[in-house]
């Protein structure tokens, strides 16, 4: 069964960081395919915040370029999310997930990150 939940978020003051998590099972296609964290605000589209690649190799939006940090753990079936710098437009309901040309379907409960100013 197919299970995506992410943990880490909170309130903090702006210019603040947080570590969110990604603990990912089900199976092996979130082991082989790159893998990405979006965040939702209130109002607010979904948005693609960051990419990571199996080999590694990153992408962000340039919003949050210099400021975020992605990274993954296969052998813990884990990714996440270093954030640094917050800024009150940061906040958003934060979740992993398969990139976005897998079309995916599924989603976790995702995690609430807000930032005060």
């Amino acid at each position: 069964q197919v299970r995506l939940v992410e943990s880490g978020g909170g309130l903090v003051q702006a210019g603040g960081s947080l570590r969110l998590s990604c603990a990912h099972s089900g199976g092996i296609i979130f082991r082989i395919n790159t893998m990405a964290w979006y965040r939702q605000a209130p109002g607010k589209q979904r948005e693609l915040v960051a990419t990571i690649t199996i080999g590694g190799s990153t992408n962000y939006v340039d919003s949050v370029k210099g400021r975020f940090t992605i990274s993954r753990d296969n052998a813990k079936n884990a990714v996440y999310l270093q954030m640094s710098s917050l800024k009150p437009e940061d906040t958003a309901v934060y979740y992993c997930n398969l990139d976005p040309i897998r079309n995916p379907t599924y989603w976790g409960q995702g995690t609430q990150v807000t930032v005060s100013s």
